[in-house]
């Protein structure tokens, strides 16, 4: 059989790009999951009415806590930028998601959060590929 052959290893020269792609796509969901919170004083006190009711302590605190680390793991995934701790900080937000609200509403309504505790995860263990800020500084995987 050809080089790579049934087990497709030829692919492997695309890990670094489908990073980038995995990092911008999940990045940019994460930003515009929070933007609203961040332009408007309304929609972050809804938030934080959302959290009072889920019984988080200190919602008015925690509200733009979650909102800002949300969008600061965006955009380190999108710049490749300090990626393993933006990876640990998105798993560790979305497990708490999970435990406090997700668990309610199932599998299906669950799955969002638990996909981002893996891509944090893998983000984490794996790093950002050769194509991130991360990278130039020596941080890209091995």
């Amino acid at each position: 059989m050809a080089r790579g052959g049934i087990m497709l290893s030829g692919l492997s020269r695309w890990s670094d790009a489908s990073l980038l792609l995995m990092r911008l796509v999940v990045g940019g969901f994460l930003i515009f999951g929070v933007w609203d919170n961040i332009t408007s004083a309304e929609r972050m006190a809804e938030f934080a009415g959302f959290l009072a009711k889920w019984k988080f302590p200190f919602p008015e605190l925690m509200a733009p806590l979650s909102v800002w680390a949300q969008f600061a793991c965006g955009a380190a995934f999108i710049a490749g930028a300090l990626t393993r701790w933006a990876g640990l900080l998105c798993a560790i937000h979305f497990i708490i998601a999970i435990l406090m609200v997700d668990r309610f509403a199932g599998i299906r309504g669950s799955f969002p959060a638990a996909a981002l505790v893996v891509i944090g995860l893998h983000l984490a263990t794996a790093g950002p590929g050769k194509i991130a800020v991360d990278a130039m500084f020596g941080g890209r995987r091995r």
